[in-house]
């Protein structure tokens, strides 16, 4: 296959950065996505040329560190993540416009990559339970009814890629926010900082600079995981409850 690949190049998180064009005529179908930028960093090394930073880890749509826009579409035209996106996707003589997520929270730190710390911090204001450590805890010790047990797990499948704020017009993260408060809120080790948890999570939200939800569903359209977008819905009602109950 030969591509023509626009992709956004920008040297640090305050340069003004640009598209660049770049030709690829050796192209498999085969290729994952990244192994193409794989391929074109090869070429750009042959040539002399930087090569173009983008993020990646496990290459397996478990990490979410590869998350980039392409043709306008968070993690590309199918739903999966990056990674797992294959260049049989596209057509021989295809253009194909490579930019890095589009958030402002998410500041570009160079090229395709981008600073995704927003979520750390809103997950160390309340992603968590609090436990006693030491020995594992005998087994069914805490029964979990099966519906908040797999609606719990389902939810937990998100991999904080970014993709629903990158997608979101509003930029925000209300889907990331939401499937993280429903996970702990569903289970009966979630409950002790239920009301904590929500207000502190939302605050952190709103302080990164995420706008709000105004129900689009772009979100879910294009999470990798295929998150629910009812998890807003969840994030609301505690929210609404614990405001109710003085927090």
């Amino acid at each position: 296959m030969r591509v023509t690949l626009k992709i956004w190049r920008q040297s640090d998180r305050v340069s003004e950065g640009r598209l660049h064009t770049y030709e690829l005529d050796d192209v498999s179908p085969d290729m994952s996505f990244l192994e193409m930028l794989d391929v074109l960093n090869e070429k750009l090394n042959t040539e002399g040329e930087e090569p173009v930073a983008f993020d990646s880890d496990c290459r397996e749509g478990i990490c979410g560190m590869c998350g980039l826009m392409i043709n306008g579409e968070a993690h590309g035209p199918e739903v999966t993540t990056t990674c797992q996106l294959h260049m049989r996707t596209f057509n021989d003589g295809d253009t194909i416009t490579i930019e890095p997520w589009r958030a402002d929270p998410f500041p570009v730190l160079k090229d395709l990559c981008v600073d995704r710390s927003a979520f750390d911090r809103i997950i160390q204001q309340g992603g968590y339970i609090s436990v006693n450590t030491g020995a594992a805890p005998d087994a069914h010790a805490t029964p979990v009814p099966k519906d908040k047990a797999d609606r719990a797990f389902d939810v937990a499948t998100c991999i904080g890629c970014g993709a629903c704020v990158a997608a979101c017009p509003n930029g925000s993260a209300s889907l990331f926010l939401g499937a993280k408060i429903t996970h702990l809120g569903e289970l009966p080790q979630g409950q002790a900082e239920r009301d904590t948890r929500v207000v502190n999570m939302v605050a952190q939200h709103d302080h990164e600079g995420f706008g709000g939800c105004t129900n689009i569903g772009e979100c879910t359209a294009a999470c990798p995981k295929e998150i629910p977008l009812d998890v807003i819905s969840r994030l609301n009602w505690d929210l609404h409850a614990a405001l109710r109950h003085g927090h």
